[in-house]
């Protein structure tokens, strides 16, 4: 009962906080937010409880190589946005991830070896730094202020709430890393980037994407670490040293967010 009530509160809470800090700061804090494990964080939580933590371990392993499916999410999208509208581009975004996504599930990885992680997570900090180069930088198109309908703040949690209640659920079908791997799809980042798309043009759009690529270097230490500390330490050790190591990386690539707005 307390894990559905913390499932029902936490994951509209963190939705509808993000959504309205994006909306003050612009689209690519908002994307840099949602950068850190909000959902999929919360989701490794519950696997903890409710499977064990080997299974938690598994899906981290999952989350983990899952940051190269992001990578090509953003990537994928990017180029489809400069030439289409945001359905397409979405389209083109959701079928990189899965192709990514389906080829790092075939990585023969095991969270109890410590070893074979270290390369994937460094590989997917190179992924992210060749991504961040590779994104077009597009110029913002003047267009009228388009305010946000007010059923789509409710909507975002509704949608959020329902997907991690159905991924928890399913989880024992699914098998730990595919549900891992499931839970770090960006859905966050693309229904901001679809709209900032929609209303400002696809520059607004590859911001948002490139926020969310400077907030997966905090997303690769919180999975990698832990990975290893479920297999070693109790599921509150693990989480607390995973998310306060993640919190200082993620603080730190901030810096490169206010460059940008500097330089514009």
């Amino acid at each position: 009962m307390w894990t559905l009530v913390a499932k029902l509160a936490l994951t509209p809470a963190i939705v509808v906080a993000t959504t309205l800090v994006g909306r003050r700061f612009g689209g690519a804090v908002s994307g840099w937010l949602v950068g850190l494990p909000l959902m999929s964080g919360p989701i490794t939580l519950f696997f903890a409880v409710e499977q064990g933590r080997q299974f938690a371990a598994r899906a981290s392993v999952g989350s983990l190589s899952g940051t190269l499916a992001e990578a090509g999410f953003c990537l994928g999208w990017a180029q489809a946005a400069r030439r289409t509208t945001w359905p397409f581009a979405l389209a083109a975004g959701s079928a990189s991830f899965a192709v990514v996504g389906l080829a790092a599930e075939l990585l023969p990885l095991d969270p109890s070896l410590p070893v074979p992680l270290a390369p994937l997570a460094l590989v997917s900090l190179l992924v992210l730094v060749a991504a961040l180069r590779l994104l077009p930088r597009l110029k913002l198109e003047l267009r009228d202020e388009v305010l946000p309908p007010r059923w789509e703040l409710p909507a975002r949690a509704v949608v959020a709430t329902g997907l991690l209640l159905l991924l928890t659920g399913l989880a024992t079908v699914l098998g730990a890393r595919l549900s891992g791997l499931l839970t770090v799809y960006p859905l966050y980042t693309a229904v901001l980037a679809g709209f900032a798309h929609r209303s400002e043009g696809p520059a607004a759009a590859i911001r948002v994407l490139r926020g969310l690529l400077l907030g997966l270097f905090a997303f690769v230490t919180f999975f990698f670490l832990l990975t290893v500390l479920l297999t070693r330490a109790s599921i509150g050790v693990a989480f607390a040293v995973a998310l306060t190591c993640a919190l200082a990386i993620h603080g730190a690539s901030l810096w490169p967010l206010y460059r940008d707005a500097r330089e514009r």
